[in-house]
Parts: C-alpha cells; structure tokens; sequence
C-alpha cells in the first residue's frame, strides 16, 4: 500500500529542520546532504521540495519571520489596547524575538555578507523582508497621534527612531554578544515616553 504524503506537513517540517542545521554549522558550511541526514529523507526527496540550500535558508526565515508577522499584527488589531501599550508591546516582543533567535542572526549576517560580496545588495534584501514590519510601526504611531495619545510627531522620522532600536538590538545580541534586553527595552520605553502626550 502507497505511503500517503501531506507535502505541506513535510515542508514545514524540512524547513524547521534545515534551519537548526543552518544554526548549528553556519550558512557556508551546510549541505544540501546535511539537511537532507537531519530531515531523514534522500538528497532526491530533498530536491521534490527545493531546488537549493539557498532557496531552504530563504523560506525557513520566511517561516519564522511568517508567524512572528502574525503575533504583531494581532497586537495591532487588538482594539482593546491603547496605541501606546500596542507599540510597547510590539517592540518589546520583536526585543524577545530578537534574542530568542540570537544565533539565527548570526548566520543571517555572514550570509548577507555573502551577498554583498558577490555584488548584491543585501540591504534592498533585508528592507524588502522588513516592509511590512515598518508599515505596522507606523500604523500604531499615526493611530496614537490620532487617539491623541502621542504628540504631533513625524511619523516617519519616529518609524526610523523605533526601527533603530530593533537595529541595535540585533547588532548588540549578535556581534556585541550582549544579551542584558532589558536596556534594551528600557531605551525603547523611554523612547515612546518621549512621544507620549503627557
């Protein structure tokens, strides 16, 4: 009897493994057969799913980056929060995200790198996987200006203070290697303090 395959189960689940192997060994050093070892599946099963290493990399951050969109988006919808408490909130668990995949980021740079180095330019990469994200930044200053709530700011000048927060926080967990968020998120308070009509 034919073995029945939910392909989307099964791709869901290489992903998540392949990008533990990208964690463990680094961008440069993983194989298609080391993902393949770790998935339990054949280098020609892996190639039913994808074409390349580069190509598994991309969607697993997808995947990630996917589900932690989601849980922002809830933030920002829920009405029964001010706009203040909603970026607080926002920030704070893209902070904890942040550290939570601490040695994520530490691929990811080398990989940019990468990309540069070839001639690419990786921040037209790293701004096209971030849009969406700016965009729910500004939709919670301008609805805090709206409400009131904030001082007649300038929503973009604010989005790019916020955004340099999230910067800094990647650069200080992956390349400081300090991992103290909470002065983090202190400097993202006060931040928003500073916005806030008192």
């Amino acid at each position: 009897m034919a073995t029945i395959v939910e392909h989307d189960k099964r791709k869901h689940e290489i992903l998540q493994k392949a990008l533990d192997v990208f964690i463990e060994e680094g961008f440069e050093d993983v194989t298609f057969q080391k993902i393949a070892d770790r998935c339990g599946i054949t280098r020609t099963t892996l190639y039913i799913y994808f074409k390349n290493k580069r190509e598994i990399f991309l969607w697993s951050i997808k995947q990630l980056t996917s589900r932690l969109e989601a849980e922002l988006v809830s933030i920002v919808k829920n009405k029964s929060v001010s706009a203040e408490t909603a970026l607080r909130s926002m920030l704070e668990k893209i902070i904890d995200e942040c550290q939570e995949n601490q040695k994520l980021f530490s691929v990811l740079l080398p990989y940019l790198l990468q990309l540069q180095k070839a001639g690419i330019d990786s921040g037209e990469r790293v701004r096209r996987r971030v849009i969406r994200l700016r965009h729910l930044l500004s939709l919670l200053v301008i609805q805090g200006i709206k409400n009131g709530e904030f001082n007649n700011i300038n929503v973009k000048d604010t989005n790019e203070l916020l955004y340099s927060f999230i910067e800094s926080a990647i650069f200080r967990l992956v390349i400081l290697n300090q991992n103290n968020i909470q002065e983090m998120k202190s400097a993202i308070n006060l931040a928003i303090d500073g916005i806030t009509r008192k």
